[in-house]
């Protein structure tokens, strides 16, 4: 089992794109920086869509632009085609995450297209990305299950990833975007990719909807994986999959990974700080556990 992890915030991105409440420009910085403080390094911090259909990121290059660049923080944008990665190059992502879908029901309702038109896009975009020189990701979503079609065949997956690899990639992630997998999924499907892939770094993204996510997350670093996907408070899902509800929780993860002596850089009490502070610009309680109950052994306060 790895030494340490690196966890990629997503709550800025996918935390908030599924929230009723339009969160302004100015409490999305304070997000990223609150995520900053507690010592993420990597986070995807806007998403750049059509605001019709997402109006949650109509905001997307303010944000960047906004957010402090002397903190050796990599700020991610997601991107679903050609035009939304040439808004985020523009505006001045730091990489750019590319989402294709594993199922095409789905696909065609998040991306607008079915899944092999979306890889000829990433191809277009892999060669202007290596022409910028920025790095990507590609995350395959509904890679452990379609709310659509059911169940997503493993070959599948692989086969997708295989092709996007094909024109370049610095890193791919398996998501299970409506919380459906099982940690006997997760081993299976990480091992099929590793296999077809050696050498490719591999990303896990999971869903708490069925309450499996952190069990999902123990068994990808048991099959290898080195970075992991969650957001603080536990806040997110996707606004084109039903009764998809939140991340795995940041804080809940942390927590994790320290009991096992795993390496992750964050600072869990300002983690913490960081999802209750979201609860006041939700108005609502988080689904994350460890705001309520609090870090054991407690931390002691000084003097």
């Amino acid at each position: 089992m790895a030494g340490s992890i690196e966890i990629v915030e997503v709550s800025p991105r996918d935390g908030l794109q599924n929230e009723a409440v339009l969160v302004s420009t100015e409490a999305k910085v304070e997000l990223v920086n609150r995520a900053i403080a507690a010592g993420l390094r990597r986070i995807e911090v806007t998403s750049f869509v059509n605001p019709k259909r997402v109006p949650q990121m109509a905001d997307a290059e303010a944000v960047l632009s906004a957010l402090p660049k002397d903190k050796g923080v990599s700020y991610i944008g997601l991107a679903l085609n050609g035009r939304g990665f040439d808004r985020a190059l523009a505006a001045g992502a730091s990489e750019v995450n590319y989402v294709l879908v594993a199922s095409d029901t789905f696909s065609t309702r998040n991306n607008g297209a079915p899944t092999l038109e979306t890889l000829t896009g990433w191809a277009e975009v892999a060669a202007a990305a290596r022409a910028a020189r920025i790095p990507t990701s590609i995350t395959i979503g509904a890679a452990f299950g379609c709310p659509f079609e059911g169940e997503v065949p493993v070959d599948r997956v692989v086969e997708i990833a295989k092709r996007a690899a094909e024109h370049g990639t610095d890193e791919i992630a398996l998501a299970d975007t409506i919380g459906v997998g099982s940690p006997a999924d997760v081993v299976e499907l990480f091992t099929a990719v590793a296999k077809a892939l050696p050498g490719m770094r591999l990303r896990a993204h999971f869903h708490n909807t069925r309450n499996t996510g952190i069990a999902n997350a123990y068994a990808a670093i048991t099959a290898g994986v080195t970075v992991l996907d969650s957001s603080l408070g536990g806040i997110g899902g996707c606004p084109f999959a039903p009764a998809a509800t939140g991340n795995i929780p940041t804080e809940d993860l942390v927590y994790m990974l320290n009991r096992m002596k795993v390496e992750t850089g964050v600072d869990l009490a300002t983690a913490i700080e960081g999802a209750k502070w979201l609860e006041g610009v939700l108005g609502r309680q988080n689904p994350a556990m460890l705001g309520r109950v609090g870090i054991f052994p407690p931390v002691q306060k000084a003097a």
